[in-house]
C-alpha cells in the first residue's frame, strides 16, 4: 500500500520522503542490509520511538535522519505492523520545523486516547556550541486521528522548563507515557545538578496539563551522569523501570560500552511518586543494545524493541546510504528479580527451510551439511560438563580469515562473543555469566546479514552485536574438546519482516 504525507509546513516531511526514495535503491542493495530485522528505508535510524498499539495495528517510529546515514537534526521515522513481525514503512511522522523543536525532534512514546494517536516528544534546540551543556529541551506533543498525519499542538511545549531542585535545567528529556485508572502518567530521563542518572514522574488528566510529582529514582556514581529513555511497567505484580544510563564505568567484564541499557525491579508508589527499587542489571551483555521501548501487546504480553547500534564505532554500513537496525521483537518475563527476554513466538513465522542434526560430538572443528548462511535461525541443545568448552564459529570466510566466535567457557562461567575477527568495522569481546541448565546449554541464534542476536538459557541472558563479514563469508562451524554433544540443532532460512 502506497501513503503520501500531506498538510506539512514547508512540506518537510514531503520533501525527506522525496529525498529517501532517491537512494533507498542504493541501501536495498547492500549486503549488509538485514533481511528481517527492521532497518530505515535508507540514512541513519536509532531509538525505538512511540512503541504503541492503535486501531488493530503496532506501531513503531524512530529516530531518523532522513538526510544522512549519521546523526543529525532528528526527525520521527515511522512503520507499522499487524503482528509485531512483518512491517511496512510509512511516512515520515515528524519534522523539525518548530522554533521549539527546530534542532530535533528528539525520543519519546505514543499512547490512543478518544480515538486518536497521541505523540509526546522532546523538542530540542541547540543554545552554543557546545552541546553537552548549551541546550533547551521541552517537552511536546502531535496527534493523528488517521496514525498517518500527525499535527503538532498549538499548546506545544506542554512543559517548556525543568522542574526546580537537583535537576538539571536542561537534559531532561524522553517521555515516556501510561495511562494508570483516569490518571495519565510520565517519565522522563534526567541528570541532577550533580550529575547523577536520575528518571522525572509527572501526571496529567488530559494528557496536555502535566505536573511534576517526584524525582522517581536516582543513582549514586556508579550508574553514571545521565539516564535516557526510561520506561516504567508493571510485571508479575512487581515493576520494571527500564533506563539507558551514559557514563557508566566498566566493572570486570560488564559496562565495556560506551552507554548501556539495563532495567531495575522495585514497587512503584504513584501516590508518594517514588520507586524503591533493588540493583542495576544490564537487559544485553553484547556490543550493541541501547534505548528499548515497550508496548503491552493484545495479548497482554510485554514487547520490547531496542535500537542494535551504539553511538561509538565506526558503521561501515554509512558508505551504503544507511545506519541502523532495530533487535527482533523480545517478550519480556519476570522470575524472581530477574528479567528473562525470549524471541517473540510470532517470529517462527518467518522460518522457511529447516536442516536438523542430532547426537554430534563437539570435537575440535567441524561444519555440518547444509548449515551455513547469513539470514538464519539456529536452534541448539547442547549436553556438556560443567567445565566444558564449546561453541560455533559464524560468519566464516573459506580461507578461515574472518569469523565470529561464539564460546561456552565452563571454567569461567561465560558465555564469550568474540568478533575480533568479524571481518569490518569495530572488534571486540563480551562476556556473559551463564551456567548449564541440569547439563545443558540451549541457544537461540538470529543471524541477519549484520545483525546477530543470541538467546541463551531461555532468555536468562541475551547477547547482540553488529558485524561486517566479507560478501562470501557465510559458513558456520562447531568446535568442542570432546566433553559436549549438541543433542539438537535446527537451523532455518528466514523470510524477509516486509509486507
Amino acid at each position: 500500500m502506497s501513503y503520501e504525507p500531506t498538510n506539512y509546513l514547508d512540506n518537510s516531511i514531503m520533501k525527506a520522503e522525496e529525498y529517501l526514495k532517491r537512494v533507498k535503491p542504493v541501501a536495498d542493495e547492500s549486503r549488509w542490509k538485514p533481511k528481517y530485522h527492521v532497518s530505515a528505508p535508507a540514512n541513519w535510524l536509532s531509538d525505538p520511538n512511540g512503541f504503541s498499539a492503535y486501531k488493530g495495528d503496532y506501531h513503531l517510529f524512530y529516530q531518523h535522519h532522513p538526510y544522512a546515514p549519521e546523526w543529525g537534526n532528528m526527525f520521527w521515522g515511522h512503520m507499522k505492523s499487524n503482528d509485531l513481525v512483518r512491517w511496512e514503512h510509512l511516512p515520515v511522522a515528524l519534522a523539525p520545523d518548530q522554533e521549539y523543536d527546530k534542532d530535533g525532534c528528539f525520543s519519546g512514546s505514543a499512547i490512543e486516547k478518544d480515538g486518536k494517536l497521541y505523540l509526546l516528544y522532546t523538542g530540542n534546540v541547540w543554545t552554543g556550541s557546545d552541546w553537552s551543556q548549551e541546550l533547551l529541551q521541552v517537552q511536546c506533543a502531535a496527534v493523528s486521528e488517521d496514525g498517518i498525519t500527525f499535527t503538532k499542538l498549538e499548546q506545544n511545549p506542554l512543559i517548556d522548563v525543568a522542574p526546580e531542585g537537583n535537576i538539571h535545567p536542561y537534559h531532561f528529556r524522553d517521555p515516556k507515557i501510561w495511562q494508570q485508572g483516569h490518571q495519565y502518567y510520565m517519565v522522563l530521563g534526567s541528570r541532577s545538578q550533580d550529575d547523577r542518572g536520575q528518571v522525572l514522574l509527572y501526571k496529567s488528566s488530559d494528557l496536555l496539563d502535566w505536573e511534576f510529582v517526584n524525582v522517581l529514582a536516582q543513582g549514586d556514581e556508579r550508574l553514571g551522569f545521565m539516564w535516557e529513555c526510561p520506561d516504567l511497567f508493571e510485571l508479575n505484580h512487581q515493576h520494571v523501570l527500564i533506563i539507558s544510563p551514559e557514563g557508566m564505568q566498566p566493572e570486570g567484564d560488564f559496562y565495556h560500552n560506551k552507554s548501556q541499557s539495563g532495567y531495575l525491579i522495585g514497587h512503584f508508589d504513584e501516590m508518594q511518586g517514588s520507586f524503591k527499587h533493588h540493583d542495576f542489571h544490564l537487559l544485553d551483555y553484547g556490543f550493541n543494545f541501547y534505548a528499548p521501548q515497550t508496548v503491552l501487546d493484545r495479548q497482554g504480553r510485554r514487547v520490547m524493541i531496542g535500537w542494535m547500534s551504539l553511538w561509538d564505532g565506526d558503521k561501515p554500513e554509512e558508505a551504503h546510504q544507511w545506519a541502523g537496525a532495530m533487535t527482533i521483537p523480545r517478550m519480556l518475563t519476570l522470575k524472581g528479580e530477574q528479567l528473562y527476554s525470549t524471541p517473540l513466538p510470532e517470529m517462527e513465522s518467518l522460518r522457511k527451510e529447516r536442516v536438523s542434526h542430532t547426537n554430534i560430538t563437539l570435537d575440535q572443528e567441524q561444519a555440518l551439511d547444509g548449515v551455513r548462511g547469513n539470514s538464519i535461525e539456529l536452534e541448539l541443545a547442547v549436553q556438556a560438563e560443567a567445565n566444558s568448552v564449546f561453541g560455533l564459529k559464524i560468519g566464516c570466510s573459506a580461507d578461515s580469515s574472518e569469523e565470529t566466535l561464539l564460546t561456552f567457557n565452563g571454567p569461567e562461567g561465560k558465555f564469550i562473543l568474540d568478533r575480533t575477527h568479524s571481518g569490518e568495522g569495530v572488534g571486540g569481546i563480551r562476556k556473559a555469566p551463564v551456567h548449564l541448565q541440569d547439563g545443558r546449554l540451549f541457544l537461540r541464534i538470529f543471524i541477519d546479514n549484520s545483525c546477530i542476536e543470541i538467546f541463551i538459557n531461555d532468555g536468562e541472558q541475551v547477547m547482540s552485536a553488529r558485524f561486517y563479514p566479507g560478501e562470501n563469508s557465510d559458513g558456520i562451524v562447531f568446535f568442542g574438546d570432546g566433553s559436549a554433544v549438541l543433542e539438537k540443532l535446527n537451523k532455518w532460512e528466514m523470510d524477509s519482516c516486509w509486507l
